[in-house]
């Protein structure tokens, strides 16, 4: 999803090149000077998607945190907030280092802490305590980071991270002419936070009670505090707060003696202050810095292990490990040793808890390539999800930590039923039920009343927005309601996750009505235009929208970070439906060729990630493996821009692994993916339950990229699917590739949902 203030739409061809481009040199050479290994570690290059460049901006940060880590550690070049991260590539200044909670460019922050190393005169803003640094000077990596700083008098400091679920570990190198300091801001201007200090425990305490959510959410949550500790291993010379305001202090700051290292343990909660030196105690015991950052290469090296490829170039494997790497870091931990903080009922209760779900997003394919990747948190992120409904009376679209209303439909009814077909327990099955069957059929507070505007402030929960009149009309109409055509469609596609839902309960009937009701979509379709197409209450067609060359006012036409082309391919459940009401899959494929031709494919945003593999459906898979090679090509690189587009909680990423393996999830819920186009010679895929699954491409290359036939477990695969069952037991995905097109899987088309 884009904050549509921030979304960068292409005006030009999707490919371009990206020879030349300065910084790739620069990052070489960096990589180079740390390769005295050649573990999994070591191909991750963090500072993919934190740069502005010929591919795009993807508002990634380089973490220093363990996979779906509670809190995350990066240099901060800037002051973040609402549409600013902490780091971005291209600045030249440090302003600190911090624990943030910040998912996205376009989500806010919460709860969050930073610790500025100085030298001189006291400096508490950000501009006052800014140090130069360049990247040269620069280590960035999952499990370690460090950099050489140069104050405003010419001094060099240096700072080093490593990080565990919950806590940090710092180390500051001061000049040998100079006394140090360490600042610890709690909170901002504004924001009544606290921080105190205590000589005979060497820490400072306190709290930050910001976070941006507020401004969107409908909820207050007084009880709501990011707590801290930091632990000094040496003792001060000098402690003092700063920054009172009557609510409470800024931050605080411990002064040492001149050319110390300075080692600092910091531990954060959500529910209490001594809860965060509880958690200090479990993941950082000792004072040992190379033990804690052994231990997170260890637990990265596993996961990123999970994926391994032969026959990609350096540049391919850095993007494929960062790809891991960024799709792994959410939903994040939100519990605390079998308590969590609860931003729904603002309660403290018992369980596992996760947030930070960019659902709108990661419902297409990064919750899928979890339940690959990380199968062991499948459950508990479900479970999550239900005890927000149990807390707060709906499953949420994106917590942060609470309700925020970014979005349309309910595609947590995705999640639920992606886990419930690909056989997941763990979770309970009837307030599964309970909630997606709410989402389905109770309208939000006010749905009449309200159009329900993108990021409209302090409304109740959306939920399906203006579900009212879809239950009454069969689809939302553009006069009543805000982005109403592409809540049709979405909504559609959520009941078919309901039905398969109320299947696998054994739900019949409810099956049956909700599965008719996920052909809702068709209702817009426009057959005069070929497209969808959006309705008012008097089912009089809409102003069409749409295209680069009819910018058509949203609220009018109404779609959502789309337009009609955009969404026209938009019901993931009924692909072969769509085909045969444009009039079979010769009308079909023309129209698709049109979509991609007049440059309405714009990857940089999630609805379009699954076009390229819709001629799949259409008899024509050559043009899906020739397709989806060109867009992993233009819109992904081995760069600081080399993300096109926000990340999205990892969506961008895990687009760009499937994609190299082979297969991709257009339907995620349905436990099948389509076929596309190998980028490797070998991939394997080492499952949870122990078993690995392989994709060969025999002759692979950049330009044998077509599949002339395909084998599973050695028997022929004439179709463009391959399932989740099959990847469960191991089994081995061949291709034969070729330079030129083939009719292989051409015959098949797929089942159309039937009213």
């Amino acid at each position: 999803m884009k904050n549509r203030s921030l979304s960068r739409k292409k005006t030009g061809a999707q490919t371009r090149r990206r020879l030349g481009f300065a910084l790739t040199l620069t990052l070489t050479l960096a990589v180079a000077a740390r390769a005295e290994t050649h573990d999994a570690v070591e191909w991750v290059n963090p500072y993919i998607g934190t740069g502005s460049g010929s591919i795009g901006y993807g508002g990634t940060m380089p973490f220093v945190t363990p996979p779906f880590g509670m809190t995350n550690w990066t240099a901060q070049t800037r002051q973040n907030r609402l549409s600013v991260v902490s780091y971005k590539y291209e600045d030249t200044v440090l302003q600190g280092f911090m624990s943030t909670h910040q998912p996205a460019i376009w989500m806010g922050d919460y709860g969050y802490l930073t610790l500025v190393p100085q030298v001189g005169a006291l400096a508490t803003t950000p501009e006052a305590r800014q140090m130069r640094f360049n990247h040269a000077d620069e280590i960035a990596r999952p499990d370690y980071y460090s950099v050489w700083m140069t104050a405003k008098d010419g001094s060099r400091l240096r700072a080093e991270i490593t990080a565990t679920e919950r806590c940090a570990y710092m180390r500051f190198t001061f000049p040998k002419n100079a006394s140090g300091r360490v600042l610890v801001e709690a909170s901002r201007p504004g924001v009544a936070g606290e921080a105190k200090f205590d000589a005979a425990k060497h820490e400072i305490t306190g709290y930050n009670p910001d976070r941006t959510d507020r401004n969107l959410g409908p909820f207050a949550l007084p009880n709501f505090k990011g707590y801290f500790v930091v632990e000094f291993r040496q003792s001060w010379k000098n402690a003092k707060t700063y920054g009172a305001d009557g609510a409470g202090s800024h931050g605080a700051y411990a002064e040492f003696g001149a050319g110390e290292m300075v080692e600092a343990r910091i531990g954060t909660s959500f529910l209490s202050v001594e809860q965060a030196r509880e958690n200090l105690r479990k993941e950082i015991p000792a004072w040992d810095f190379d033990g804690v950052q052994k231990k997170l290469r260890v637990t990265w090296n596993d996961k990123l292990g999970r994926i391994s490829v032969e026959g990609a170039t350096d540049d391919q494997k850095k993007i494929v490990y960062t790809g891991i790497y960024h799709a792994l870091l959410y939903p994040r931990v939100f519990s605390e040793y079998g308590r969590y903080y609860s931003a729904f009922d603002d309660k403290v209760h018992e369980g596992e808890s996760y947030t930070a779900y960019s659902i709108w997003d990661t419902f297409r394919a990064e919750n899928s390539l979890i339940t690959l990747l990380a199968p062991e948190r499948v459950p508990g992120m479900i479970t999550a999800l239900l005890q927000n409904y149990k807390e707060g009376g709906w499953m949420p679209k994106w917590p942060n930590p609470s309700y925020t209303n970014i979005m349309i439909g309910t595609h947590a009814d995705s999640l639920v039923a992606e886990a419930l077909v690909k056989g997941f327990t763990g979770f309970d099955r009837k307030t599964a039920w309970d909630a997606v069957y709410k989402d389905a059929m109770t309208p939000p507070e006010g749905d009449t009343t309200r159009r329900w505007l993108d990021r409209e402030p302090h409304t109740p929960y959306e939920a399906r927005g203006g579900l009212t009149y879809y239950k009454q009309l069969g689809y939302i109409p553009t006069d009543k309601t805000d982005e109403a055509a592409s809540r049709t469609i979405e909504d559609s596609y959520d009941d078919w996750c309901v039905a398969q839902v109320a299947k696998a309960l054994g739900r019949q009937k409810d099956y049956e009505f909700f599965l008719k009701r996920s052909l809702n979509y068709k209702h817009l379709f426009n057959p005069a235009v070929g497209l969808m197409n959006g309705k008012t209450s008097t089912g009089a067609w809409a102003p069409l929208g749409g295209g680069r060359d009819n910018p058509t006012n949203r609220s009018v036409s109404g779609w959502t970070e789309g337009d009609a082309w955009v969404y026209t391919w938009g019901g993931l459940h009924d692909i072969p439906g769509l085909v045969a009401m444009m009039g079979g899959a010769d009308k079909y494929n023309a129209k698709l060729d049109q979509h991609f031709a007049g440059r309405h494919n714009v990857h940089s945003n999630e609805p379009s990630h699954h076009y390229g593999y819709l001629y799949d459906y259409s008899g024509q898979p050559w043009k899906t493996q020739a397709k989806v090679r060109e867009i992993a090509n233009a819109e992904y690189a081995n760069q600081p821009s080399g993300i096109d587009g926000d990340d999205d909680c990892g969506q961008m990423s895990a687009w760009y692994l499937f994609t190299a393996m082979g297969f991709y999830p257009v339907n995620p819920a349905s436990g099948e993916y389509m076929i596309g186009s190998p980028m490797f010679g070998k991939v394997s895929l080492r499952l949870g339950n122990g078993k690995t699954f392989t994709v060969l491409a025999k002759n692979n290359s950049a330009t044998n990229l077509y599949i002339q036939s395909a084998t599973l477990n050695g028997k022929a695969l004439n179709e463009p699917v391959v399932r989740y069952s099959d990847i469960l037991q191991g089994s081995t995905l061949e291709f034969v590739m070729g330079a030129k097109p083939s009719k292989w899987a051409s015959e098949w088309r797929g089942k159309a949902i039937k009213d």
